[in-house]
């Protein structure tokens, strides 16, 4: 405060010594700061020369004082000055005052509002002028005359230069600001002009698009993405630079990456096209979303169609089962009948499977992502798919580039990786042979898990084909589903499989899963437990504070209501069923009402179906049991949504 203190005498000070009287209003018009010459040159009272002083008060003291001559209306008057003085444009004037003496004023407004204004005494300027008119006979009038007004017109035009300076600066600052703000932006911005060259870029291209080009500027477009990715956006920006926007999405094959890009004419009114205007994103996690909302969606309605189906089809196939039983109980059943009844036993059974298969795959199921330690994972794939493989038929499992834990539903994957380990050796058969199974990290978005085989291959009708429901190339071995509920899966986790043929001839299948670090080390919170068991509140207590997080407990939705209006609630973690009237829906329901600015999250044991947990739907669940690992996975999801 000190140092600040003596900067402003300093200041003062420094005014003070000038010649000429100086006044500083704000944007208000209330005075700011003037110099002693000020107040000594329109003899003004002290109280008009104090900080904060009222521009409109000083001209009604000047203008009733007489400072510029007789006046019809004082209050008129002082308004015209007040209200020029509020227009904020640079001026220069000279007047001649009551006292005869005669004064230049400069105006120029601030930046940040307000006046600065610099009054000069100029009268033995103007008698010299006078004297030299009077004096000097041979002197144009006209030329005299002429030298004053250019004196004046040079005045005005230092002021007028001064203001464009600041203009320039401010220019200069905004431009500056707009670039920060563009560069900070997780997109790319460009402009591109006809000929396909880059204009302008916020540099985050290679950002966006990995192994593209930085530094563009003067750029062809196709240098700067490369030919692939050009030639999938050209046919969009010739019709922008035609003057049709255009919004569409591509996968940028490189990176593996699901690029948005949104083009839009550069054109002023009816003109020509200057050029067009690029904003690119990086969607591949709302792409993976959307997959993965899509296939819940046709989940559901495969379910919603094949409910009734197959509950009328269980209830033939118990029927049938059960007439079948008695006939093989009769006595002296021939020997043909009895074949004929087994047979149709194991038909009515392998019926039976195919029901449970269908509803695994069409009913409702959550997926489980869970921090999965992939090389321990496939490890166990290893030892499981072993013993089932003939003498001859190896095994060979390899992962490289994954570091740490991932997040996924270990138990759906393993499912997968085994149903497909399992179709390779029936391709293969009793021959010698080999299986491939291969993990690793695709630039940073996917997870590519590829197994192989040194079988037959497909057939051009099964890579068309093999990931419809019920189509098999075993006969009436097969089941037609195994590769369906491969696709499935992978598809509600956000990938996506495809077939191919090796090099070799050998079957190919490759499963592309989103690629997410089990990033389990989340900003400690207070969390509000509410879980009317004291055993399961307990367990999951102790895996909250495993995690860093500290916890306060409630038993009913009411405790749990007065509880959350405590200041620092980071969480609330309800069980769906409790005691007394209020169920953790209602509770959380009552928080959205209140804008509680706390997430709420659900845990249940109630199943799908259940009406309690269908209303559940609006709020994230985590199904019991559950670990600290599926615990730890759920918050982390949670957090980064």
């Amino acid at each position: 405060m000190r140092a600040e203190e003596t900067t402003a005498k300093l200041i003062r000070a420094g005014l003070n010594l000038i010649p000429q009287a100086l006044s500083i209003y704000d944007r208000d018009l209330k005075l700011s700061v003037c110099n002693r010459r000020f107040q000594e040159m329109f003899d003004l009272p002290e109280h008009l020369v104090t900080p904060g002083a009222s521009f409109e008060d000083t001209i009604r003291f000047l203008v009733n004082r007489g400072e510029y001559g007789p006046v019809d209306d004082a209050e008129v008057a002082v308004q015209a000055r007040v209200d020029q003085a509020r227009a904020f444009r640079p001026h220069y004037m000279e007047r001649t005052r009551a006292n005869g003496r005669t004064i230049s004023v400069e105006g120029s407004p601030l930046p940040q509002g307000g006046w600065v204004t610099v009054y000069t005494d100029i009268t033995e300027i103007k008698r010299q002028e006078s004297l030299l008119r009077a004096r000097s006979a041979e002197l144009s009038g006209q030329v005299l005359s002429h030298a004053e007004q250019l004196a004046q017109a040079n005045r005005e035009l230092a002021a007028t230069n001064a203001a464009l300076e600041e203009a320039k600066r401010e220019l200069t600052e905004m431009e500056a600001r707009t670039r920060l703000v563009t560069e900070m932006m997780p997109a790319h911005i460009a402009h591109v002009d006809p000929s396909f060259r880059y204009t302008y870029s916020n540099r985050r291209l290679s950002a966006v698009m990995p192994g593209s080009l930085s530094n563009i500027v003067g750029v062809p477009v196709t240098e700067a993405l490369g030919a692939e990715t050009f030639a999938r956006i050209e046919p969009q920006l010739s019709r922008a630079l035609q003057g049709e926007a255009s919004v569409f999405e591509i996968t940028h094959t490189p990176s593996g990456r699901r690029i948005r890009i949104a083009l839009t004419p550069d054109r002023t009114g009816d003109g020509p096209v200057n050029g067009v205007y690029v904003l690119s994103m990086d969607v591949t996690e709302e792409t993976q979303a959307r997959a993965a909302l899509a296939q819940s969606a046709k989940r559901e309605l495969a379910a919603q169609l094949t409910s009734g189906l197959a509950h009328d089809f269980a209830n033939l196939l118990t029927i049938i089962l059960g007439l079948q039983g008695r006939m093989q109980r009769l006595p002296g059943l021939p020997p043909d009948a009895a074949d004929l009844s087994t047979a149709t036993l194991a038909a009515a059974r392998r019926g039976g499977t195919l029901l449970d298969r269908i509803a695994a795959m069409s009913g409702p199921r959550e997926l489980r992502p869970t921090a999965t330690d992939l090389r321990a994972l496939l490890s166990d794939i290893r030892a499981m798919a072993g013993p089932t493989l003939p003498e001859g038929l190896s095994l060979e499992v390899s992962a490289s580039g994954i570091e740490g834990p991932l997040l996924l539903d270990a138990g759906a994957l393993q499912d997968s990786l085994l149903n497909l380990i399992l179709n390779a050796r029936d391709a293969i058969g009793e021959k010698e042979g080999r299986i491939s199974l291969t993990a690793r990290p695709f630039r940073d978005t996917w997870l590519e898990i590829t197994v192989e085989d040194t079988g037959p291959g497909f057939s051009e009708e099964a890579l068309e084909r093999a990931l419809d429901p019920f189509f098999t190339t075993k006969g009436g071995e097969g089941s037609g589903l195994g590769l369906t509920m491969v696709y499935d899966q992978a598809k509600l986790a956000g990938g996506t499989v495809w077939l191919a043929n090796s090099a070799a001839g050998g079957a190919q299948v490759t499963l592309r899963l989103p690629l997410r670090a089990a990033n389990l080390g989340a900003e400690p919170r207070m969390v509000l437990l509410v879980e009317d068991s004291e055993a399961i509140r307990t367990e999951v207590r102790e895996m909250l504070r495993a995690m860093g997080h500290s916890v306060i407990e409630a038993e009913s939705g009411d405790e749990a209501l007065e509880l959350s209006r405590l200041p620092g609630i980071g969480l609330i973690l309800s069980d769906i069923v409790l005691k007394g009237g209020m169920t953790g829906v209602d509770l959380a329901e009552r928080l959205a009402e209140e804008q509680q600015a706390a997430p709420v999250c659900l845990m249940t044991s109630l199943p799908p179906a259940d009406p309690l947990r269908a209303r559940a739907s609006a709020f994230p669940v985590l199904a019991k049991p559950f670990t600290a690992a599926d615990l730890a996975a759920f918050l982390t999801l949670r957090e980064a949504a």
